[in-house]
This record gives C-alpha cells, sequence and structure tokens, in this order.
C-alpha cells in the first residue's frame, strides 16, 4: 500500500481511497486495517494496538504475581487460560476497533498470567538437577509456535478466522489445568499442608512410588518445613521488593537485565525486513534461531551457571548491535549475521532470565518479583520503537542506544548471586544466608538434598519430576 496516493485526505472518502490503493490482494482480503481503514493517517492505530497488547501483559504481570502469592499458582493459572481463550475469541468477533483493542489488552493480561504461572510451577516441582532442562524445554514451545503460526497465517488469510483458530485451543488448555496440580511449597507455606499431603501422596502414585507416598504423614511434613512454615506468617508485598535492602539490590539488578533483554530484542525483531525474504519465511528464519541458541543455553545454565550465561548473553547481544553500528549498509549478509547473533543470545537471555529470576526470589514472594522484574521487559519492548525515530537524525543512533543499554542489562547481571545446585529459598532469611556463604565451597550433593526439606526426596527424585 506504500506508494499509493491517499485521497481519503483530500475529503474524498474511504471509498475513494479504496479504490484509489487498488484492489486488496488475497492476504489483505479482511485484514483490520481494510475493513476498519487503518491506512493513511489512521495506520498509526496498528501499532497502538500492539502497545495497548504489551500494555496487557505489563499490567498483568504486576497484578496476577501478588494475586498468585496470595491464592496460589494454579487458580490464576486456570483463570488466565479462561480469560486468553475468551478474550481471545472476542477478538475476532470485534465490531469496532476499540473493542477489538480492549480485547487485545485482556489477550495480554492473561499471557501474562500464563507465563509467570507456568515458569513457577515448573520450578516448584521440578528437581535441583532438572530446572535448566525444564526451563529451556519450555522456551522451545515458543519456538514451536513460532514455526507454526507462518503456517496458520499463510492457510487462513482473513484475520478473524486465523484470531480465532488460534484462540479456541485455550479453552482446552482451561479444563486441562485444573488437573495441574498445585504448588507443594506454596500450600506448605500458606498453612494448608493437609491439602499439600494429599498432592503429595497422588504424585507418588503417578510416578510409581506409592509406597513412598503411604509412608509420609502431616506430622512428618510440618517437622520438615517447619522453619518455613513459622517465618511464612509475615505478609509479603511489591512493596518488601525495595523496602528490604538484598531484596532491593536483587530486584534493581533483575529489572536492568529483564528492560534491557525486551528492549535490544524487539528492536531486532522490527527490523526483520532487513534480510529481504517475504513475511512468513522471516518468521520461519527467527524462530530457527532459538533451536541453537536454546541447546547452547542449555548446556551454559547446567555447566558454567545463570549468572555467567546471563552476563555472556546481554553482552554479547549488545556487542553484536554495536557492531552494526560500524558495518556498511551494502554489506547485508554480514549485518544480517550479526543481527542473527544477536537475536540468539537475546533469546538465551530470555530463557536465562526466566528461570534465574524464579530461583533468586524466595517462595513466599516469588510470584510476585517475578511480575514486577518480567514487566519491565514489556516496558523496554513498548519503548524500543520511540528509539527508532532517533534515526531520522542519525542512522547509527538507534543501534548505540540499543547496543549500550545490553551491555548495562549484561553488567547489571554480574552482581547477582549464583544459584546453580542451589536449594530454592523459602524466605527471606534463605536468601540473605547466601551472601554468608557465598565464598564457602560447593556444597555436597547430600547436604543439598537436605537443605531441600522435601520429604519424598530421600526416597528418590522421581516424585518431584511430575
Amino acid at each position: 500500500m506504500t506508494g499509493h496516493t491517499c485521497l481519503r485526505d483530500a475529503g474524498q472518502g474511504p471509498k475513494s481511497h479504496r479504490q484509489t490503493q487498488g484492489a486488496p490482494s488475497r492476504a489483505e482480503k479482511g485484514n483490520g486495517p481494510w475493513e476498519w481503514d487503518l491506512v493513511c493517517n489512521s495506520n498509526k492505530l496498528k501499532e497502538m494496538a500492539q502497545s495497548i497488547f504489551m500494555a496487557g501483559i505489563l499490567i498483568g504481570g504486576l497484578v496476577l504475581g501478588d494475586l498468585s502469592d496470595r491464592f496460589g499458582r494454579r487458580p490464576i493459572l486456570t483463570c488466565s487460560y479462561l480469560l486468553l481463550a475468551a478474550s481471545g475469541s472476542g477478538a475476532a468477533f470485534s465490531p469496532t476497533f476499540p473493542i477489538y483493542m480492549v480485547f487485545r489488552f485482556l489477550c495480554g493480561f492473561g499471557i501474562s498470567g500464563i507465563t509467570l504461572s507456568t515458569v513457577i510451577l515448573n520450578v516448584e516441582w521440578v528437581p535441583t538437577r532438572m530446572r535448566a532442562i525444564m526451563s529451556t524445554a519450555l522456551g522451545y514451545c515458543y519456538t514451536f509456535g513460532q514455526f507454526i503460526l507462518p503456517g496458520l497465517a499463510y492457510a487462513i488469510p482473513q484475520w478473524r478466522w486465523l484470531q480465532l483458530t488460534v484462540s479456541i485451543p485455550f479453552f482446552v488448555f482451561f479444563l486441562s489445568s485444573w488437573w495441574t496440580p498445585e504448588s507443594i511449597r506454596w500450600l506448605v507455606l500458606s498453612g494448608k499442608s493437609s491439602k499439600a499431603l494429599k498432592i503429595l501422596r497422588r504424585v507418588a502414585v503417578f510416578n510409581g512410588k506409592k509406597e513412598e507416598g503411604e509412608r509420609l504423614s502431616l506430622e512428618e511434613l510440618k517437622l520438615n518445613l517447619q522453619k518455613e512454615i513459622s517465618l511464612a506468617k509475615a505478609k509479603y508485598t511489591a512493596s518488601d521488593l525495595f523496602r528490604i535492602p538484598m531484596l532491593r539490590r536483587m530486584t534493581f539488578c533483575l529489572s536492568l537485565a529483564w528492560f534491557a533483554t525486551g528492549f535490544a530484542y524487539y528492536s531486532l525483531a522490527m527490523g526483520v525486513e532487513e534480510f529481504g525474504v517475504n513475511l512468513y519465511i522471516l518468521q520461519i528464519i527467527f524462530g530457527g534461531v532459538d533451536v541453537p541458541a536454546k541447546f547452547i543455553t542449555i548446556l551454559s545454565l547446567s555447566y558454567l551457571g545463570r549468572h555467567t550465561t546471563q552476563a555472556a548473553a546481554l553482552l554479547l547481544a549488545g556487542g553484536a548491535i554495536l557492531a552494526l553500528t560500524f558495518v556498511p549498509l551494502d554489506l547485508q549478509t554480514v549485518r544480517t549475521v550479526l543481527a542473527v547473533f544477536g537475536k540468539g543470545c537475546l533469546s538465551s537471555s530470555f530463557s536465562c532470565l526466566f528461570l534465574y529470576t524464579s530461583e533468586l526470589y524466595p517462595t513466599v514472594i516469588r510470584q510476585t518479583g517475578m511480575g514486577v522484574s518480567n514487566l519491565w521487559t514489556r516496558v523496554g519492548s513498548m519503548v524500543s520503537p520511540l528509539v527508532k525515530i532517533t534515526g531520522e537524525v542519525q542512522p547509527f543512533i538507534p543501534n548505540i542506544i540499543y547496543g549500550i543499554t545490553a551491555l548495562l542489562g549484561g553488567s547489571a547481571a554480574l552482581f547477582l548471586p549464583e544459584t546453580l545446585n542451589q536449594p530454592l529459598p523459602e524466605t527471606i532469611e534463605d536468601l540473605e544466608n547466601w551472601s554468608l556463604r557465598a565464598k564457602k565451597p560447593k556444597q555436597e550433593p547430600e547436604v543439598e538434598k537436605a537443605s531441600q526439606r522435601i520429604p519424598l526426596q530421600p526416597h528418590g527424585p522421581g516424585l518431584g519430576s511430575s
């Protein structure tokens, strides 16, 4: 549609405007821009819809993170699935653009709850040695979706049917989430030990360890978590993330890392047209980059640690983006390689951050901390398009800003403690004790298992892997 004259601005109305633009293509028929006249001066409303969607994710992280710490991980996950299914389907039948934007905001709100709850449940159920693998496996689900979406978009060119097609499966996920077990740690720390015992026994049967499950008792469960139960009586809110010195420092460093990742990631995502291929192939290319990137992330997280992986991912991404400043525009292949490498590093940063953040925050405030930290990547994604405007002054300015921000995020990660092979902190006191033993040798496996204080682990790790 670029390069055509917009006669609507000269007072000739939508009909003349469409005639001047020419007949829409197969992919444009039924598309929002044509259906709601989102062209010419109204073209910027498309970006507004995207910003509103990101705002929904941002606010959802704040609200649902706190609600999850209060009411549990599974209820928020279940409600978020239903909200996304209903709002996504509603967007497909939106009669006007304002109503469509309302539904898009609710979609972002629901996605935030699904993402946070899934990550937290994964971390609080999976054994320590398997966290990195499972966290990265969840990241591959996102990559798998990137491969499927271009095919669906090509097969279903009308946006309403495409929107409905990708929304309906979440009704199935909503129903299946009723069988998702609640976090045992959250149940015990919330004074629901009886329910936690029932779930542990049910999981024991599922994992073929029925006898070990039957030997568990409520007294044994409370005894193993006596310290956590007594300390968890205090209720924590988002304000405690900034009131308590250690949490404040950790939240600042994590927030900067999250912001830098989202900020730089979407700077590259918005420049994918530089590849010079059609939109469908672009999606596949950028999805394909995640496959080796996430595999390398698994190895790095498991052997080098979270601290090193996170810092290296952002520092390398920042270096790649800054290098684009010095590569001439006619060397398109070199620029493309740098962009793909930077995108892969930022994908690794995302994978690491979800795991690292959930391991750093104590159980009593973990979901709230995840929500507050994660919202900064949404702020970064909302601010990123505005920085592109500075390119009108000097073409190299945007990449300088993106690259330096990524380097700052990587530098902030260097001030975070390592969590490799460490038990999840249950309370604020556990987190503060980390600094006292930071210079001590690594714990022996037996000591680590004992510090987990989960009764079933002495009988084998299989129970916690459900």
